[in-house]
């Protein structure tokens, strides 16, 4: 059976929901970074990983457990903040356009190391742990902030995918940095390696992961430490820009399909619930979950979607700016609309296709070409507006809402408990050192 709800009956769901999320989000971003010593280097616990254990919380005790239609209404509203997200990080890629298309066979082949790594390696090994669906998002990336995006657009926020992307992205974020600085530093010592390749392995898409990774190649290696440190920026740069492309048409389907294969899973039973732009009764359009057990959904018309995320990403980002020492910035606000223009494009040209190229390929799209040097005065816009925004702040709130809806899923999230700890360590070896024996051969090939 689906439900239906007038925009009134929604908006009026959604602003208790709205508040409970911006107090947990203003929670987390007051308590702040955190740095945790533990001998052999030190985690560094973010806000969002505040935002997201508050938000679980709230949604999981048993005093007043938080209802499950305000559960389901945060997953609608945490795929939105996803491509509010992908937004954000589409106008870092139009300056570096020049820098990719100069890098040459050897960083780009690398990107295929780091695709392979994950789906060869750590995907078999969550299918015997038995993760269930949740291997696909877990296991066709490390899984940083566009993976969020992707797995959204193509299986939906209350899917078994987005859960595992969540479980590896926590992981990642809270022993990702400690561990890759392990490996590498045990690799780089080998000395069978070019130091080069290693940087280039080093670029697995996260900055703390990278740099925590070039430390420790240094260390092997510190006469070429500017060579390093460069060629692992770079490196990680065109991991993170080409990452969408890469994820969306070739990681993400090659993991469902070989997930599919491991289990000898039909497609037609593997089918994962989907979010859909989809338009309500007065051709608005509308960010629409199915969940689970296909008995309901919740649409939430883009006039409520929009105002409630981006509200919540002003306002944390406006307090990310305070404490930055940055006072209020009004290009936070324009960027703010920017950003929900851009959303809204991106949705109608998703339609225009027929999904056939979905909203966040048009997103990343978009906002690199506004960003590129083609334009100079558009791209100095949009590097003052949207790229003014911080992004860890928009993180924030897409993990206050995935807290808040995880109290329905709390069932799955038991059952992957301890496997994503294997999993995660065997995906960032296997993507660091598979980038790294290509990058060897690459350079070898080619100079």
């Amino acid at each position: 059976m689906t439900t239906t709800t007038s925009p009134q009956t929604t908006r009026t769901k959604a602003l208790p929901l709205a508040a409970m999320a911006l107090a947990v989000a203003i929670t987390a971003q007051l308590i702040g970074p955190l740095k945790v010593s533990i001998g052999v280097g030190a985690l560094l616990i973010f806000p969002m990983v505040w935002g997201l254990l508050m938000g679980l919380v709230i949604s999981v005790q048993k005093i007043k457990p938080l209802p499950v239609k305000y559960q389901r209404l945060a997953a609608a509203l945490s795929g939105v903040a996803v491509l509010v997200l992908c937004a954000r990080l589409s106008v870092d890629i139009g300056p570096n356009i020049p820098t990719m298309l100069k890098a040459g066979p050897a960083l780009l082949l690398q990107e295929l190391g780091h695709l392979l790594g994950t789906i060869v390696l750590a995907l078999p090994l969550a299918v015997l742990l038995k993760m269930g669906r949740a291997t696909v998002g877990a296991t066709f990336s490390l899984d940083r902030e566009p993976a969020f995006a992707m797995v959204s657009e193509r299986f939906g926020p209350n899917s078994d995918e987005y859960r595992g992307v969540l479980a590896m992205y926590v992981f990642g974020t809270v022993f990702g940095a400690v561990y890759i600085s392990l490996i590498s530093s045990l690799v780089a010592n080998w000395k069978i390696f070019d130091p080069l390749a290693l940087a280039m392995g080093a670029g697995v898409g996260s900055g703390s992961m990278m740099a925590a990774s070039a430390a420790s190649i240094i260390g092997a290696y510190p006469d070429d430490k500017t060579a390093i440190l460069g060629m692992a920026a770079v490196s990680n740069m065109i991991t993170s820009l080409l990452g969408v492309y890469v994820g969306m048409y070739i990681a993400l389907p090659l993991a469902d399909r070989v997930y599919r294969l491991l289990t000898r899973t039909p497609a037609a039973v593997a089918a994962s619930p989907v979010t859909t732009p989809a338009t309500d009764d007065a051709g608005n359009a509308t960010f629409r979950t199915e969940v689970a057990d296909a008995t309901a959904h919740t649409a939430v018309p883009s006039r409520v979607a929009l105002p409630i995320v981006g509200g919540l990403g002003l306002v944390t980002a406006t307090m990310a700016d305070l404490a930055a020492g940055k006072g209020f910035n009004v290009l936070t606000v324009v960027g703010y609309l920017v950003i929900i223009a851009m959303l809204l494009a991106a949705y109608g040209l998703a339609k225009l296709t027929r999904n056939k190229v979905q909203a966040v390929i048009w997103l990343t799209t978009q906002g690199a070409l506004a960003s590129s040097p083609l334009i100079p005065p558009l791209a100095a816009f949009m590097h003052s507006t949207v790229g003014g925004v911080d992004f860890l702040s928009i993180t924030t709130i897409v993990l206050t809402l995935a807290g808040l809806s995880l109290g329905k899923d709390i069932g799955l999230l038991r059952k992957i408990g301890w496997r994503i700890v294997p999993v995660g360590l065997v995906a960032i070896t296997a993507s660091f050192l598979f980038a790294t024996l290509i990058a060897e051969f690459s350079l070898g090939f080619w100079h």
